[in-house]
């Protein structure tokens, strides 16, 4: 059996144009494990970029339907579900890699094992705009770095979706943060979110500014959103036995071999590699995750800024958006009727 809805589906890999409306069939077993969730609220993510230009991991572009974070109400439960009803309202981070449709859509089907109840108090928007980017802080610097109370953090892109996330993961979890930004607006997103110390790196080095924060000792963890440039002059900025987390992949290190000769640990983070290789264990862990970070919003402990909202059909503006305006807060599509 199959459920039809609209959605923005891809015809073929490319600039934003490429995505255009039309209608998909999700697969709908009334005796299955999944819900049927119509959605409210869906968040656009840099990924989403880099799959809709290139094409996606699984599967060919034409007839993708990219998203991976999704927020609304449940309409139906296949009959093996437990623990949810029709009417909940529920979060979730699946499909968008190719293969499962994603969230450029007004349904979704999703297994229940990876959907988190929105607590009472936060929105739809709020819970699609969170998800992707609390699990990779919280696997960044909770599972990863293990950061602890009282260490020095850098966060660069301090502003950004991952990045304003990731200052208050780690304030949680009792660092001191630095950020980098690039104006007095992204400034005050990243000290709002509770960074201590703000550089700016388009006016100074950000490795003379670390270094002189931290006393000259450096830096305890620093989190890479940038790529190969910054990976590589963070390493400079790391006090021996640091850690380097990338959100971009791994360069390699300095010609002097100044990672290896200061015992630093590299992570790599892809908080989506659970999803396009099937790793089932991992995606729950991944749901309680998220569940977290629903209750963090729900009693104030974290906040998310939305910078942008569009109509779904307008989503090719929002990624034009996202590709011209990134660094500031999260860009959320709301599913008009």
């Amino acid at each position: 059996m199959s459920f039809s809805t609209k959605a923005m589906v891809m015809r073929g890999a490319g600039a934003p144009e490429v995505l255009q409306p039309g209608t998909v069939e999700l697969p709908w077993h009334p005796d299955g494990a999944d819900v049927l969730v119509r959605l409210e609220a869906a968040a656009i993510n840099p990924a989403d970029l880099y799959f809709r230009e290139y094409g996606p991991y699984v599967g060919e572009a034409e007839g993708c339907v990219l998203g991976h974070d999704g927020a609304g109400v449940v309409e139906k439960i296949g009959a093996r579900v437990k623990g949810l009803k029709a009417g909940d309202r529920v979060a979730f981070c699946n499909g968008g890699v190719g293969g499962t449709h994603g969230t450029y859509a007004h349904h979704a089907v999703v297994p229940a094992s990876l959907v988190a109840k929105i607590p009472d108090g936060v929105t739809a928007m709020q819970a699609a705009a969170v998800a992707l980017v609390f699990i990779t802080g919280w696997e960044a610097f909770k599972e990863r770095a293990r950061v602890r109370k009282g260490e020095r953090v850098l966060v660069h892109g301090g502003a950004g979706g991952t990045g304003h996330i990731a200052i208050q993961i780690a304030r949680a979890l009792g660092a001191r943060v630095a950020a980098t930004v690039s104006s007095d607006e992204k400034a005050a997103i990243a000290t709002r979110a509770g960074a201590e110390k703000i550089i700016r790196y388009r006016d100074e080095d950000f490795v003379e500014a670390a270094m002189d924060w931290t006393g000259g000792h450096g830096l305890d963890v620093v989190l890479d959103n940038a790529g190969a440039e910054v990976f590589l002059e963070s390493i400079k900025a790391l006090a021996p036995y640091g850690r380097l987390v990338t959100l971009m992949g791994t360069p390699g290190d300095l010609e002097d071999m100044t990672a290896y000769n200061n015992n630093l640990t590299i992570h790599n983070v892809m908080m989506l590699t659970p999803m396009w290789k099937g790793l089932a264990a991992h995606r729950r862990r991944q749901k309680r995750i998220l569940e977290r970070a629903l209750d963090w919003l729900a009693s104030g402990k974290i906040h998310v800024i939305i910078a942008t909202t569009y109509p779904l059909s307008e989503v090719a503006s929002a990624h034009h958006a996202l590709q011209s305006e990134a660094g500031r807060g999260k860009i959320v599509l709301t599913m008009e009727p």
